[in-house]
């Protein structure tokens, strides 16, 4: 009986070791960041692939481009986009990416029909749930530090 008491005792021990709080834990972030309690929350993962819309016209390519990244930016000033950028050249036909801080589906796909590129169907989308660290916002504040040049 003591032999099982001294296992019971140690797997017991080994449990709570595994789930200390983390010592520099912040509540106040963790809330503003909209944090679970593993620092994590829900986003929209979106992959823009090429379109059935092929322009030729370099005025319209240039009017609808500057649209896309006005739109971009205008949603990240919003706080709902939190990641954006392109892909190199691939065989999938991807051609970007986003992640989006949505309360759902319907929500970004009201999000992405504000982009013309989108609207232009110049670029589809394959939208995805994703689960990420809640910090991924922080590090819009830190690139705008280190960007030289603005697209």
């Amino acid at each position: 009986m003591k032999i099982y008491f001294l296992i019971f005792s140690l797997f017991s021990a080994l449990i709570l070791t595994a789930q200390q709080n983390n010592p520099v834990f912040d509540q106040k972030l963790a809330d503003s960041l909209g944090a679970d309690e593993y620092g994590m929350k829900n986003y929209y993962f979106v992959i823009l692939k090429t379109g059935p819309t092929k322009l030729t016209d370099t005025a319209e390519i240039n009017t609808i481009f500057r649209g896309h990244m006005e739109n971009i930016f205008r949603l990240e000033k919003s706080g709902k986009l939190v990641v954006a950028g392109p892909f190199g050249k691939n065989e999938d036909g991807f051609r970007g990416l986003f992640i989006i801080d949505a309360k759902s589906r319907e929500e970004v796909l009201q999000l992405l029909d504000t982009d013309p590129a989108i609207k232009q169907k110049v670029f589809e989308c394959d939208i995805y749930d994703w689960y990420g660290s809640a910090a991924l916002p922080e590090y819009i504040e830190v690139h705008k530090k280190i960007e030289k040049k603005k697209p």
